[in-house]
């Protein structure tokens, strides 16, 4: 005998609190999705955007502090390094590449980055997807996000630490902490990053100093700055060589930073490097040691929402067995006709339990679309908050963990089952 026409039948007599079953298992799925889907999302995205940060050099201080700072652009007040340590670095055979970053100004929201071209370009692996890399002071290259449109002017004001603005509006913080008379040109567009990065304006490092009045590090300073649209005595400009920008900085005085960023040439170089500038007044380390910390923390986190959701879906099971058990009992009548009708017992016990098993099979699919929806749309505020863009995907942890709670839900289901299947043809007729 086909059982699909009774369970058919069954549901559409029960259809509000089948629904009402249906949701309650959504709501148990759909957190537990979310909250596994996102944490493995920030995980990814976090550690893809330290990926270009090989080895961090920073004044004695927080290590947290610095990588929140210069990978992840949350602004703070950090101690400076002397500059001509750019230049032992760069001499260093150990050292492939090497990059300074300063920050602490902003435009419009956005962060502006002092750094070198050859990084702005990831040393190679980024190509602008409008424009140039800048070659000049006064210029500036716009990260994805960046509203400015390439040949405007960006006018920096000073930041303030704790001040957090908007990306894209200026407030009066902002306005009231400007540099009157200083703007830079943007010339170029980077591709997407998925980082902080994207809303970040990059200009030369030397542009930075002379916007705060420290100079350039290289020897033109002494002539004039073509930033500051100075000119030299012979009124015909700076020679090329004045204009330069980038390692080595060969002034008397080169600024300090707040962050040197290290690409080495090997394994065993950055561990010695990492050594070396551990000591003298120098601190270095790997952006992974931190994240690993922050990671730690962010999975114990994750373990006590974990529990919770758990709790959560027992409690939502408990519910959902107890309703089921009074459904089975209000249609209890029904089952007894059948029988008394000639349907074997087997046959009213697989109609109980498969219209049972279909609530808690639609519950669970409905809840990975919720889980979905809810990851998708934390993963927006998360991204609008702090720049990192998250690719939520279900992994086979949810489908393991849904997989788990229908089989536990459809086994837990047999109760009802197995009650009606005990359950005397007289005592149902009678009830």
């Amino acid at each position: 005998m086909n059982p699909f026409p009774m369970v058919l039948a069954d549901l559409r007599a029960l259809r509000w609190t089948a629904l009402a079953i249906v949701a309650l298992v959504a709501l148990a799925v759909a957190i537990g999705v979310a909250i596994g889907a996102q944490e493995r999302a920030i995980r990814r995205s976090s550690a893809a955007a330290a990926d270009d940060f090989d080895l961090l050099i920073g004044a004695p201080g927080s290590q947290t502090q610095l990588v929140m700072s210069t990978i992840y652009l949350q602004p703070d007040a950090l101690p400076i390094l002397d500059g001509h340590l750019l230049n032992t670095l760069a001499k260093d055979e150990r050292v492939a590449q090497v990059a300074p970053i300063a920050f602490g100004d902003i435009s419009r929201g956005y962060a502006i980055v002092g750094t070198t071209a050859a990084f702005a370009g990831r040393w190679g692996k980024l190509q602008p997807s409008e424009g140039r890399l800048f070659a000049a002071e006064g210029e500036a290259v716009l990260g994805a996000d960046v509203a400015y449109k390439l040949g405007d002017t960006i006018a920096p004001s000073h930041g303030v630490a704790g001040h957090a603005t908007r990306p894209g509006e200026v407030d009066e913080e902002e306005a009231g902490h400007r540099h009157e008379g200083l703007g830079y040109t943007a010339v170029g567009r980077l591709p997407r990053m998925g980082s902080p990065w994207d809303r970040a304006i990059l200009v030369p490092i030397e542009s930075v100093w002379e916007v705060h009045g420290l100079g350039n590090g290289h020897a033109s300073e002494e002539a004039g700055n073509p930033f500051w649209g100075k000119r030299s005595e012979t009124g015909e400009g700076h020679t090329p060589a004045e204009a330069r920008i980038g390692l080595p900085f060969e002034g008397q005085r080169v600024p300090g930073v707040p962050a040197i960023v290290v690409k080495p040439r090997s394994v065993a170089g950055a561990y010695a490097l990492r050594a070396q500038y551990r000591q003298g007044g120098t601190m270095a380390f790997f952006p992974a040691e931190v994240l690993v910390t922050l990671y730690r923390a962010l999975g114990d986190v994750r373990n006590i929402l974990v529990v919770a959701s758990t709790l959560n879906a027992v409690l939502i099971l408990a519910a959902v067995i107890l309703l089921l058990v009074a459904v089975a009992s209000l249609r209890q009548r029904r089952y007894a006709v059948l029988r008394a009708l000639g349907a074997p017992r087997a046959y009213v016990m697989l109609v109980i339990w498969l219209g049972m098993a279909l609530l808690i099979a639609a519950g669970c699919l409905l809840g990975l679309s919720l889980g979905a929806l809810a990851a998708r749309t934390v993963s927006g505020l998360v991204e609008a908050q702090t720049g990192l863009r998250l690719t939520f995907a279900l992994g086979a942890q949810e489908m393991l963990q849904v997989l788990l709670l229908f089989t536990i839900g459809s086994v837990i289901s047999l109760l009802p089952a197995l009650l009606s299947y005990r359950s005397p043809i007289v005592t149902g007729l009678r009830d």
